[in-house]
């Protein structure tokens, strides 16, 4: 799995463990709902790092708490 996947898996993950759906989390983070769902878009490759920042501070969770799972640590290789 390469690191946007596994990014938009955290998300889901996050968002399900606090009860939150996707609209809630663009307006506790101050991030429009399409924005939100354009990096769910499986066609999107990249993802903003100040978007993801962004809904890290409307989780209450820092960076490194969104990337502190072992299957950040065991991402495949980004260079083909």
């Amino acid at each position: 799995m390469g690191v946007k996947d596994q990014t938009v898996k955290r998300l889901q993950e996050l968002c399900r463990n606090n009860e939150i759906k996707l609209n809630k989390l663009a307006t506790m983070s101050g991030v429009t709902p399409s924005t939100v769902y354009s990096m769910m878009d499986s066609r999107r490759r990249d993802i903003s790092l100040v978007t993801l920042k962004k809904l890290c501070d409307g989780l209450e969770i820092t960076l490194g708490e969104f990337f502190s799972t072992s299957e950040f640590d065991n991402l495949e290789q980004e260079i083909k």
